[in-house]
């Protein structure tokens, strides 16, 4: 039976693509306190998971800004879920048993890999629309495909979908995962916390956001045991009941805001700052100059000068690969050269073409991004090629003379609840307008 159909619950305006839309950013210093929202990277994954349950779930801390979760919570009420947000808690009740099609026709976003995994789970067959997302290279569903393969699905492409089908229901199974990959480890979680027997997803990347993933399953029912960066072991349960959750902070946000006070020379105080995600990034922030004192859950940031820096990114805890436009702009700011190695996306430079409008030297050589601080920084027009990107621009807007015009800004509101609300909060001289 289909799910009967919901309008998507996405606030009118804010799903707004035009690039005729721009973020015009002008010289200002960040300054006052700000508190770091619900995590993308986190929220996106339960909400996927409430799919493998017919009761009800209640996300507490829920990033109701973020464009990605507005979307997702759209595509769960096309597939029978009802939704609906107070107060900044978010109650998923189930109207229908989901449809094993996924019939969206707006835009779509990489998370939809796991929906597929999720109704394939519960329902035996699934179909999605192929994933969007940010385009950082190499990011294919082949992982995705060995995940579900393994677990008994038959999957394959078709005119823009991807199909999955397991009539006789998913088995658990012995999966290897031939390098870390975040989605495919989320995918196995999902999949086999309906699967029947054990499964163990072998060099799976453990990271806070699959942690807690482990967490919200483990509470719905299932049986989830962590070996370290080793493997992951899940029983399968024959159902998965409600739950309730508040979203981890977002360490995303938490870094910009950081980089922001740094870079603008600003004084800030970034509350529900979570350090204990953060010890390896926050050791090269505070070698690269920025002055980071901590109180309790609040992470107070001021003014510093930024110095070079040389980072790789890698598997937690070390520097995740969305963290690098946000030090090369740091890096941008330096006096000297700083030197970044993406060891996941290697095509995630592009950005590197947008800093140059702005006055940054830079070029890449065998892999490393080498780039040249400058204390001349100006307003340019640049772009947004996807959210990190977004983000990174819009903080060396704050230090260029003149105005910086960021056309596709929308890419930065899919990953950062109120970004531009936050940001003038703390006195950043930003505003939309239309080209």
């Amino acid at each position: 039976m289909n799910a009967p159909a919901l309008s998507p619950m996405i606030a009118p305006g804010i799903e707004n693509r035009d690039p005729k839309r721009v973020l015009a950013v002008r010289p200002s210093r960040l300054n006052g306190i700000v508190t770091v929202s619900g995590a993308k990277n986190s929220v996106l994954r339960l909400l996927a998971a409430s799919l493998l349950t017919g009761e009800r779930v209640t996300l507490d801390n829920y990033p109701e800004g973020l464009l990605d979760a507005q979307v997702h919570v759209g595509m769960l009420e096309v597939l029978g879920k009802r939704c609906t947000v107070d107060g900044g808690m978010l109650t998923i009740e189930e109207v229908s048993k989901p449809a094993s099609d996924l019939v969206w026709e707006g835009r779509s976003i990489r998370n939809t890999l796991l929906i597929l995994g999720a109704l394939v789970a519960r329902t035996g067959a699934g179909s999605v629309p192929l994933p969007g997302g940010c385009d950082l290279g190499g990011r294919g569903y082949d992982l995705h495909e060995l995940v579900l393969t393994r677990l008994g699905a038959r999957v394959y492409g078709k005119d823009g979908r991807l199909y999955a089908e397991a009539p006789e229901g998913l088995r658990g199974a012995e999966i290897v995962l031939p390098l870390r990959s975040t989605g495919a480890t989320e995918n196995a979680l999902l999949a086999a916390s309906l699967a029947r027997g054990t499964t163990r997803l072998w060099n799976p990347h453990i990271r806070p956001e699959i942690l807690d993933l482990c967490d919200f399953l483990r509470a719905m029912g299932a049986t989830i045991t962590v070996h370290g960066q080793e493997s992951i072991e899940i029983t399968g349960a024959d159902a998965l009941n409600g739950v309730s959750r508040r979203v981890m902070p977002d360490n995303m946000e938490a870094m910009t805001w950081l980089v922001g006070s740094v870079i603008s020379g600003g004084d800030v105080e970034i509350r529900d700052f979570p350090f204990e995600d953060l010890e390896v990034p926050l050791i090269f922030l505070r070698e690269s100059g920025a002055k980071i004192f901590r109180e309790g859950s609040t992470a107070i940031v001021r003014s510093g000068r930024p110095y070079p820096v040389e980072i790789s990114t890698g598997p937690y805890p070390g520097i995740n690969s969305d963290m690098q436009p946000l030090f090369a702009a740091l890096g941008a700011c330096a006096r000297g050269a700083s030197r970044i190695v993406d060891l996941r996306f290697a095509g995630r430079y592009a950005y590197l073409e947008q800093f140059a409008k702005m006055g940054v030297g830079s070029f890449v050589k065998d892999g490393t991004a080498h780039i040249e601080g400058t204390q001349s920084l100006r307003g340019a027009s640049v772009v947004a090629l996807d959210l990190r990107a977004g983000a990174a621009l819009a903080l060396l807007g704050l230090r260029a003379e003149g105005e910086t015009q960021i056309a596709d800004a929308w890419q930065i509101e899919r990953g950062y609840d109120k970004f531009i609300d936050k940001a003038r909060a703390l006195q950043a001289d930003m505003n939309y307008f239309d080209r």
